[in-house]
Parts: C-alpha cells; sequence; structure tokens
C-alpha cells in the first residue's frame, strides 16, 4: 500500500510540472523552480 501511494505522489507531482509547462510557464522559469525545490 505504501508503494503505491509513493507512486501515486510521484505521478501527481509530475502532472503539475507538465501543467504548469501546458499553461505557458517558460521552460528556464520550470528549470529555475525545479533546482530551488532540491530536484524532488
Amino acid at each position: 500500500m505504501r508503494e503505491l501511494r509513493q507512486r501515486l505522489e510521484k505521478q501527481q507531482g509530475k502532472m503539475g510540472w507538465i501543467l504548469l509547462w501546458l499553461i505557458g510557464v517558460p521552460i528556464p522559469v520550470l528549470l529555475v523552480l525545479f533546482l530551488l525545490r532540491g530536484c524532488t
């Protein structure tokens, strides 16, 4: 059960980045945010 929860959380995180990109946030801004969050 714990593994499934971890997988879902990772997928939701990826979907968040994709959603930001789709609404028009430039890739360099996304890269900076990614690095500031600690590459999680």
